[in-house]
């Protein structure tokens, strides 16, 4: 005899976790797929067997009233064997598989405190959304700052440095000063007298 049985577990439920203490669970299905099977045999196998058939003559041993040989009821030949006759077994090999699954749908019972959770849940994340923002508020601020001041003394990476790109979007519109690059294009005189061109002077009496 061979048992088998099939255990059904019953998980816990899902919990997620936002931070700040608050966590909550939701349904629950478990799935669980099996696969079972058995073999059993008997070795060595036979199928047949011979069975010996034995030689029940009795025709000597006595005498009837004519003289005449009779059997005196024992074998005249005990443990001779006439033939074997072929007898089938019946034994077989037996195979078995099972093959399915099981299922359990967990579900808490109280409604409102999984709205509750919920409206904890978007509001902490609400709250996470906008701390993340004011750091990088704070950052962008400062970065500003920094390489506002920086370009006013003239101090900035090279464009072909992988830093460049972090001063690259800041803009100094008064600096107090000069920005590299800074160019001035110089106009072509229109004079060619040297008094024009700021050469010496000759003074006559």
């Amino acid at each position: 005899m061979t048992n088998q049985a099939i255990q059904v577990l019953q998980g816990p439920y899902i919990t997620n976790t936002y931070g700040g203490g608050i966590s909550c669970q939701g349904p629950t299905l478990n799935v669980t797929p099996y696969v079972t099977g058995a073999v059993s045999a008997q070795k060595p196998y036979e199928g047949y067997y011979d069975d010996p058939v034995y030689d029940m003559t009795d025709n000597f041993g006595a005498f009837d009233e004519n003289g005449l040989p009779i059997g005196d009821g024992r074998l005249d030949n005990p443990g001779d064997v006439q033939f074997y006759r072929p007898v089938r077994t019946g034994q077989k090999d037996n195979y078995n598989l099972s093959v399915g699954f099981s299922a359990t749908w967990s579900k808490p019972l109280d409604k409102n405190l999984q709205e509750l959770c919920k409206q904890a849940a978007t509001t902490q994340i609400a709250l996470q959304q906008q701390l993340t923002a004011n750091k990088r508020l704070d950052f962008e601020i400062a970065r500003l700052k920094n390489c506002g001041e920086l370009k006013k003394q003239g101090i900035y990476f090279h464009p072909k440095s992988p830093y460049y790109s972090v001063c690259a979007d800041v803009i100094v519109t008064n600096p107090g000063g000069v920005i590299p690059p800074h160019r001035h294009s110089i106009p072509a005189p229109t004079s060619r007298k040297a008094e024009d061109l700021g050469g010496a002077m000759s003074l006559t009496p």
